[in-house]
């Protein structure tokens, strides 16, 4: 059974949710789904922007023959190329021979790389500043390469002021009906998947989504289609304006991400009295994670949010402890920078985690270490309380 919904008047979403995938391109965990995003347009003639996942192939061709009510398929623009969204081009194709694909260059070279074989008399190659007519409406392709693929463009509908937005804009979590941004609590119930899946899908390129910011500020954007979560045709300020800080690493709150990895409790313990001295000095934004359950994608999402980091670990063969490892090469490998971090580290004998820690952020962009740290041997004493409290005063110091 068809399951659509209209985005303008001539304009439709044709996509689907899919509620059974656990891992995001095998990786980031989805608990609340994800949604694949394609859109049909009806004018003189009929466009389709993007395709979907296999996952929910069966939905995404019943929605596109109920749109199209027995009209043919005349084009396909492919936005971005990735899988997710293109699984379904050559099951399109079979059931409309005499659509024509439009994408760019590249795209149609990395088409032939994943086994669709298009003949070149259906392709049709755009690039940067071309127009195309559809009757009603005219679309200007504009390049947005590495956001996040190389190939990436987006479309931009210029008489009803529709962008095709590909990955950027995106959020995971499943739409479950309610397809705009006015039609959910966006701040509260999906900001953080939309974090999330920018920081670890989209975060390494920041100077690329900024590019594409400044070209986005020279078209009149009314409405914001993207190809995974909700479409945005009001408030879309409050978006951009994520999307500006992110790219620019700048974080989002003045506040302190304690991560610790802790062994048997000891070096949690100290986190925790670190916390608390914190707040009692008046630092109310403070959350803390358990590095060995929290989810890597977590932590870059959350590193991204605050302004100041503690890393709490213990020394694990003459080492950083491993997952602790994989969080500081994660942050490094998504370009993350302009963070003050402070260091807690541990060790019953040989301690290094702290130098370690030290020599891996200061090897990382634009990151600030504080010189005060607190150094345990196995566990925290009452003589340590003094030099706690140093290290949250210059914590607290350095945010001002």
């Amino acid at each position: 059974m068809y399951n659509v919904r209209k985005v303008t008047e001539d304009l439709y979403w044709i996509g689907g949710d899919d509620h059974r995938l656990h891992l995001f391109e095998n990786i980031h965990p989805i608990p609340r789904g994800v949604s694949y995003n394609s859109y049909l347009l009806l004018d003189k003639k009929t466009v389709l922007f993007d395709t979907v996942d296999w996952s929910i192939g069966r939905q995404f061709l019943e929605n596109l023959e109920h749109v199209l009510d027995g009209r043919p398929l005349d084009y396909m623009v492919i936005n971005h190329m990735e899988p997710d969204h293109a699984a379904m081009i050559e099951e399109v194709m079979l059931r409309y021979p005499k659509v024509k694909v439009i994408s760019s260059e590249k795209a149609f070279y990395f088409m032939n790389q994943f086994g669709f074989h298009i003949d070149s008399s259906k392709t049709e190659i755009v690039k940067e500043g071309d127009k195309k007519s559809f009757g009603k409406h005219e679309i200007l392709f504009v390049a947005a390469p590495m956001v996040h693929w190389p190939e990436a463009m987006v479309s931009f509908d210029t008489t009803n002021g529709v962008l095709f937005s590909a990955d950027a804009f995106g959020s995971f979590g499943a739409l479950d009906g309610k397809l705009f941004n006015d039609e959910v609590n966006f701040d509260r119930d999906w900001i953080d998947d939309a974090r999330r899946y920018y920081t670890n899908i989209v975060g390494k390129y920041g100077p690329h989504v900024q590019a594409l910011l400044k070209k986005a500020a020279g078209i009149d954007i009314k409405i914001v289609c993207p190809l995974h979560g909700p479409v945005w045709r009001n408030n879309l300020g409050y978006f951009i304006d994520k999307y500006d800080k992110w790219s620019r690493y700048e974080p989002e709150e003045k506040g302190v991400m304690i991560v610790y990895a802790s062994m048997y409790g000891n070096t949690e313990n100290a986190a925790s009295v670190l916390a608390s001295k914190l707040v009692e000095k008046g630092m109310n934004n403070v959350v803390m994670y358990d590095v060995s359950k929290t989810h890597i994608s977590q932590l870059i999402s959350e590193t991204f949010k605050y302004s100041n980091v503690v890393l709490a670990s213990v020394t694990y063969n003459l080492g950083i402890y491993p997952l602790m490892h994989n969080y500081l090469m994660d942050m490094k490998a998504l370009n993350v920078q302009n963070r003050t971090f402070a260091i807690l580290e541990n060790g019953s004998w040989a301690c290094e985690s702290g130098r370690l820690m030290r020599e891996f952020l200061e090897n990382m962009r634009n990151m600030t270490v504080l010189d005060e740290k607190v150094t345990l041997t196995s566990s925290m004493t009452a003589e340590q309380i003094g030099e706690m409290d140093t290290l949250v005063d210059s914590i607290i110091n350095s945010m001002k």
